[in-house]
């Protein structure tokens, strides 16, 4: 009986330790809860020690599984190394090239920018990974990633593509005079969920004192914007999301502190390799016409900069 163990022991410890349980791990490798019970059991009977104490709440590492979990993730880590640089050797624009995005980027300003790169790099296959978490380039979760942030990554190289601003909008069918000073707190609100990441907005309604007016929240901006249009209330939406919307319309001009930078982003060994470069060379070459979408013209309805506070 061989009982060394294979890279995907290691890996089966490693997921069940960064997961916490068996069935997130099953989840997240695509398999099942009985699969992975054998596995973990054949690899601790591999090295006649118990590398976890199962309680009720989860999977939780012990000190010999402290130890194999540590030289999964360094295996993980130089494979991923030699991937990128192998990668790094492709002369060809063709293969495929995973890109990370927010839902809202992805809707509201990505896509058609991906259809013309489709017919400048019919060879490129870009496999979309849409989603508001951050994907970790390092550990190839993405090669690309394009997302918005006051400061990128350190390990990561790219460029800014412009600024993000916001503003609070609301339905046509919603009867807003133009000489009215806004009332805000009387208005309906919707606004993000408690358990949507965007903390920034969180913050912003709180101290504006809007989040009280709240008859509707979301757990995506998509849903906000999905929200404004049926006219449930009025919303902090994305400008370039709301501006190209004709069933809705900007109160005010743009609130300031909630812009924050779009990004480009790749790994240092992938920069060069002739699909992500030929992927991140046709972004970078729109960088112009996505900055004056993401900026948003200014059609305010006359209300001054709500910048501050809800009155």
């Amino acid at each position: 009986m061989n009982d060394a163990l294979d890279w995907n022991d290691y890996r089966t410890v490693l997921r069940i330790a960064e997961a916490g349980s068996l069935s997130a791990a099953a989840q997240a490798m695509g398999s099942s809860h009985p699969t992975l019970f054998r596995r973990i059991n054949a690899v601790e009977e591999k090295l006649g020690v118990r590398l976890f104490e199962r309680f009720r709440t989860g999977y939780r590492l012990t000190a010999a599984g402290e130890e194999v979990a540590a030289t999964a993730r360094a295996i993980e880590e130089l494979t991923n190394e030699t991937e990128r640089r192998v990668g790094g050797r492709d002369l060809r624009p063709s293969g495929v090239v995973r890109l990370a995005t927010t839902d809202t980027l992805f809707s509201g300003l990505l896509a058609p920018e991906i259809a013309r790169l489709r017919e400048l790099e019919p060879g490129i296959v870009l496999e979309v990974a849409v989603s508001n978490e951050i994907s970790d380039l390092a550990f190839r979760e993405a090669d690309i990633a394009i997302r918005p942030a006051t400061a990128p990554p350190g390990h990561l190289v790219g460029r800014r593509l412009g600024r993000i601003r916001q503003a609070i909008y609301a339905s046509q069918a919603v009867a807003v005079s133009e000489t009215d000073e806004l009332d805000w707190s009387t208005l309906p609100w919707i606004g993000p969920s408690a358990s949507t990441p965007y903390p920034q907005l969180h913050a912003w309604m709180r101290t504006a004192g809007c989040d009280r007016a709240c008859v509707s929240r979301m757990d995506s901006v998509l849903g906000m914007h999905a929200a404004v249009r049926a006219g449930i209330g009025i919303a902090v939406l994305p400008c370039y999301l709301a501006e190209s919307d004709p069933a809705v319309r900007r109160l005010g001009g743009a609130l300031e502190d909630l812009s924050v930078d779009l990004w480009l982003l790749t790994h240092p060994d992938l920069r060069h390799t002739a699909r992500v470069r030929a992927v991140m060379d046709y972004i970078g070459s729109r960088q112009g016409a996505m900055a004056r979408a993401i900026d948003g013209p200014d059609r305010s309805l006359g209300c001054g900069d709500q910048s501050s506070q809800c009155r």
